[in-house]
């Protein structure tokens, strides 16, 4: 396992002064990004072989929210390269080394000039090591919309929504889909699926499905094609 040590920072809490799930999912994409890096499989090392890794989903389960001032390690490993995937675990232990978050992650491996999935070669896997899964209910990557829905107002893609990619992040749409929550509810789980990558001035438009203690939050284009689903479990 590839870990680092960090403390909850203010500028990362919400107003209750606990951290968000965009904000758990932001020290995950840190982590896994450290650990590419300092094993030589970092951004402008996949940018030479004209190769990224395009995040597909998420699944958070969260045991304990984090807190202004906790001290906790941030871990992550891969446990699965098949054809055009890789699967990567994130953990994140409290200061006694209690599992206060865990999670699961499906990528593909992107030919950027094409634009479509290729193959995970002995060069893309090098320096991983794969460990064990976690012990945990892996549920399904795709996320059904409930048919009873309101739709939202609408709003453009900002600049600070980008990343290196110059695509939206994928922590930026966990964000925007939060803010359709209730005021200082906990969130138990939330599975995020990725299906378009939206850029700089685009359209989008929010959906929101409630049923029960489940939030379903889809962000659409002006086509009705989906950027991505978030579904948050209270």
């Amino acid at each position: 396992m590839y870990s680092f040590q960090t403390k909850v920072r203010y500028s990362e809490t919400g107003i209750d002064a606990t951290t968000p799930v965009s904000s758990i999912v932001n020290y995950f994409q840190d982590c896994s990004t450290f650990q590419s890096e300092s094993i030589g499989q970092g951004f402008s090392t996949l940018t030479k072989r004209n190769k990224g890794w395009l995040l597909t989903s998420w699944q958070v389960n969260v045991n304990r929210l984090l807190k202004l001032g906790d001290d906790i390690t941030v871990g992550t490993w891969a446990h699965a390269f098949k054809g055009f995937y890789g699967e990567r675990n994130f953990i994140i232990y409290d200061a006694v080394n209690q599992v206060a978050v865990e999670a699961n992650t499906l990528w593909a491996l992107v030919d950027l000039e094409t634009g479509h999935p290729t193959k995970i070669t002995e060069e893309d896997q090098e320096g991983y090591e794969i460990e064990p899964p976690i012990d945990m209910v892996y549920l399904p990557r795709k996320i059904k919309m409930l048919q009873d829905y309101t739709r939202l107002e609408t709003f453009r893609v900002r600049r600070s929504n980008l990343d290196t990619n110059n695509h939206v992040n994928n922590g930026q749409y966990i964000q925007m889909a939060e803010d359709y929550l209730p005021k200082g509810v906990f969130v138990k789980h939330m599975r995020a699926e990725y299906k378009k990558a939206a850029v700089l001035n685009d359209l989008i438009i929010p959906k929101l499905a409630i049923k029960d203690n489940k939030y379903i939050v889809e962000l659409c284009d002006e086509g009705e094609i989906t950027y991505a689903t978030v579904e948050f479990v209270l």
